[in-house]
């Protein structure tokens, strides 16, 4: 049965090292000390090991079962997810007058990613909750607050967001699902959602469903979509239970993985439903839950990659399969063990380098949404909208990626069902689907965040890159092996972002047809910039003595190697997004 380490060490060096996040003048970040963080992550990793690891295969052989209008869960799941309300690991960023402790979100991000992998399914149930949650907090009334988060803040009630219906995903605006005023201010919902992860389950006394839905006579397509809070069980005025709402799960959708989550058809029948922020203002409301989910599958893309490349990398070193062609480096063996190989050892340092760059983006990524709520940084703020679709594009797709090559590593083996690989690439394929297919990132990426406010987040992001190699350039060793490179990659970035306006305008499909290549290009040129941040900690540790010398040595050609063998993919994007339109454009439909 594969297993699972969480990364405490490399996650520490990270907030601390390069980050530097105990000294910023973010609100709350003073408490972020290296003791602090390290207490919680080393109880987050023995929770994730000990408790959500030997539960991930048991969700997906098992899956979720549907039984007289109940999920059952898998065998262990209600007994783990009671551990972590009680632990108070539902709520751990969330306000505490509501039940949570109120910490920075980068410490949430962290330890999401060391549950994330080891149970993606398992996560989805308390992770879509605080994206419930917020949006409750960000939009909804004094009184919605105090009824609903205190019991969501510790998953007494479980949330979910419903959008998808049959006929419509990425195009809401050809929603059906209706709702209609009372007259004593709640509405009666009707309609069928799809694909609601978490619609129904055995591990929560209520679920509060957060619904988009049409209210009669209001503007034509997405202008006229409102956001409904309908819960599985009324709420009393005292906050007790009432009667079961007219909403229930018509059937359990077969995926191809995620088996531990529920991922249910939900249909409502004129169930009693509140309006959540103003009416037709429904995408508002649900995309502060949206941009959130997105950073959160952005992590998922990363978590199983990780966990996948740990356990290949066991079997590397452990799995005997013929000779070091330099010569024979287990002689006592009848072979030499995978690792000795050089193209296995090019797919793990892929692997690697990849995991490590990320987890550095999205930290930082998770940062300027601290900024940007909790300093009121409006830089921050557009910054983080501008890397939003490239965390959740980029490191999905490049995560799924990395599965597969941990699957490789065991050859047929990781064909096998037993021997668990095949889990981590079927978990991780639906991160480049939901919440935004990655076609649609790319789109709002160059359609959208490239010309926010005129342009000046992606700006500030250029100024940023050549800011730091300026500031950086007389320590030889950085300069020669992050900085160089990282300098071209930042040209490649714009110069297709300068080739997006001079014939974006006259030809929009010459930027949407290079939008993917360019959401790539960013992410690579973005993974660039935390290895030279990386780089530069990591030399600085060993100039200062620094007692865990091996780790930053191997941090630096971890490094390395990502500058030289994976960084020069930005030419490839660039190339492509230069061929322009016409080559994607020319055939006929009927010609595919």
């Amino acid at each position: 049965m594969p297993s699972y380490t969480a990364p405490t060490r490399d996650t520490q060096f990270v907030l601390h090292d390069v980050l530097s996040v105990s000294t910023s003048d973010t609100p709350g970040y003073a408490e972020l000390d290296a003791d602090f963080t390290s207490a919680v992550l080393e109880e987050a990793g023995k929770i994730s090991s000990e408790v959500l690891s030997p539960l991930n295969p048991v969700g997906d052989t098992e899956g979720c079962v549907l039984e007289n209008g109940v999920v059952r869960t898998p065998t262990g799941f209600k007994a783990a997810f009671d551990e972590l309300r009680n632990g108070g690991w539902t709520a751990l960023d969330l306000p505490e007058e509501y039940g949570g402790q109120n910490m920075p979100y980068v410490l949430g991000t962290a330890v999401g990613e060391m549950f994330s992998a080891s149970n993606q399914a398992f996560t989805m149930y308390h992770g879509l909750t605080h994206g419930a949650a917020s949006a409750i907090l960000a939009h909804g009334t004094e009184a919605q607050k105090s009824t609903y988060l205190p019991r969501m803040a510790n998953c007494d009630w479980t949330g979910t967001m419903n959008l998808t219906e049959p006929h419509c995903g990425t195009d809401l605006g050809l929603m059906r699902t209706k709702a209609e005023p009372q007259g004593d201010g709640s509405y009666k919902v009707t309609g069928q959602k799809i694909f609601i992860s978490a619609g129904e389950h055995d591990m929560a006394e209520n679920i509060i469903h957060l619904v988009l839905a049409k209210i009669p006579g209001g503007p034509e397509g997405i202008k006229g979509v409102s956001l409904f809070i309908v819960p599985k069980f009324n709420v009393n005025d005292d906050g007790s239970l009432g009667n079961r709402n007219a909403v229930t799960c018509g059937k359990i959708e077969e995926k191809m993985g995620i088996h531990g989550n529920s991922t249910c058809v939900m249909n409502y029948d004129g169930a009693t439903g509140y309006l959540l922020g103003e009416e037709h203002k429904g995408m508002r409301a649900m995309f502060t839950m949206m941009n959130e989910a997105r950073i959160g599958v952005g992590m998922q893309g990363l978590a199983q990659a990780d966990v996948a490349y740990q356990n290949a990398v066991a079997y590397a070193k452990d799995r005997l399969q013929g000779r070091a062609v330099t010569g024979d480096e287990n002689p006592d063996g009848p072979a030499d063990p995978l690792i000795v190989h050089p193209d296995i050892r090019r797919s793990l340092l892929d692997q690697k380098s990849f995991i490590e760059g990320a987890r550095a983006f999205l930290l930082w990524g998770a940062q300027l949404i601290d900024q940007s709520h909790r300093g009121n940084d409006e830089a921050a703020e557009g910054l983080i909208s501008l890397m939003t679709p490239v965390i959740k594009g980029f490191l999905t797709d490049e995560g799924y990626d990395m599965t597969v090559l941990a699957q490789q590593v065991y050859g047929g083996h990781g064909y096998i069902e037993e021997w668990g690989m095949s889990q981590f690439t079927r978990d991780a394929r639906i991160a480049m689907i939901y919440e935004g297919a990655n076609g649609v990132q790319a789109l709002d990426l160059v359609g959208r965040k490239l010309a926010q406010d005129g342009g000046k987040h992606v700006m500030a992001f250029f100024e940023m890159v050549k800011t730091f190699i300026k500031e950086n350039e007389g320590n030889e060793a950085l300069k020669a092996d992050f900085l160089d490179p990282l300098k071209e990659a930042s040209k490649h970035l714009q110069a297709s972002a300068m080739y997006f306006m001079q014939n974006g305008m006259k030809n929009p499909n010459a930027a949407l047809a290079g939008s993917y290549d360019f959401m790539h290009l960013f992410g690579h040129v973005c993974l660039g910039l935390m290895w030279a941040r990386m780089g530069k900690a990591a030399y600085a540790a060993l100039e200062d003595g620094a007692a865990d010398e091996a780790f930053y040595k191997t941090k630096l050609a971890t490094g390395r190697f990502y500058m030289k063998r994976r960084l020069p993919a930005t030419s490839m994007h660039l190339a492509r997004i230069e061929s322009g339109a016409d080559l994607v454009m020319e055939l006929d439909a009927e010609q595919f």
